[in-house]
């Protein structure tokens, strides 16, 4: 008889999920707009919440009329990680709740995964803020062949964690990051920041992570399991 499966792991997204940095990138993405030429609107923004940098600047190139080259995406790259970082560096908000859950994880004895579609440089500027310790593995955008939706991102944690899909818990707060995991065959807590999610098989929907317990934890993976797999 095969052993059941247990929660053994955690992958948290981190814009928006760990910190409330989506605010953040609103204003480098409405600048780099503007730069090109057209105001943001809140539907181009919206679209790319959760996007990789690539997919991001493509929607903001098509918004603006702007040619999408290999040579504009790199210039519209550096330019937006340039001003996001100037901004992070003024300091970067946590989600409510966000630095409990990284701690009752450690205290769990669960193993824990940092997966994000922000770039690298961003990710160890960000980590200042979060703390490096409350991760044994890190995943970022450039560091997959695709980003989210894609499973790339989510695949690459678990497997750097030496756990299957199946054990892992995501911790998301948008489709894109939600749909990414779920693709990879995680469990999905989802807790919206700035956009709304309709409930949906294999996720389960929370307000906040404010007083999310170890009970709280175990019930969501168990939860958003596929029927297949219990």
């Amino acid at each position: 008889m095969s052993e059941l499966p247990s929660l053994q792991g955690v992958l948290f997204d981190m814009d928006g999920t760990l910190l409330d940095s989506e605010k953040i990138w609103d204003v480098a993405v409405a600048e780099l707009s503007r730069e090109h030429g057209r105001e943001l609107t809140i539907e181009v923004r919206e679209s790319t919440l959760g996007n990789s940098m690539r997919d991001a600047l493509i929607k903001v190139f098509a918004h603006t009329g702007t040619e999408a080259t290999e040579e504009s995406l790199l210039s519209g790259r550096n330019w937006l990680t340039a001003r996001v970082a100037e901004l992070f560096s003024e300091g970067i908000p946590w989600r409510p709740g966000a630095k409990d859950v990284l701690q009752l994880v450690r205290d769990m004895g669960l193993k824990s995964a940092l997966v994000t579609n922000t770039e690298r440089g961003l990710v160890e500027n960000a980590l200042e803020t979060i703390g490096r310790e409350y991760f044994d593995a890190t995943v970022s955008g450039d560091e997959v062949e695709e980003g989210k939706p894609d499973p790339a991102p989510y695949l690459r944690g678990a497997w750097l964690l030496g756990l299957e899909p199946a054990n892992c818990l995501a911790i998301e707060d948008s489709p894109t990051g939600s749909l990414s995991a779920h693709r990879a065959g995680c469990s999905v807590l989802l807790v919206p920041s700035e956009l709304a999610v309709a409930p949906k098989p294999g996720y389960v929907i929370r307000d906040s992570l404010v007083e999310l317990t170890a009970d709280g934890l175990q019930s969501a993976w168990c939860d958003a399991r596929p029927a297949s797999g219990s």
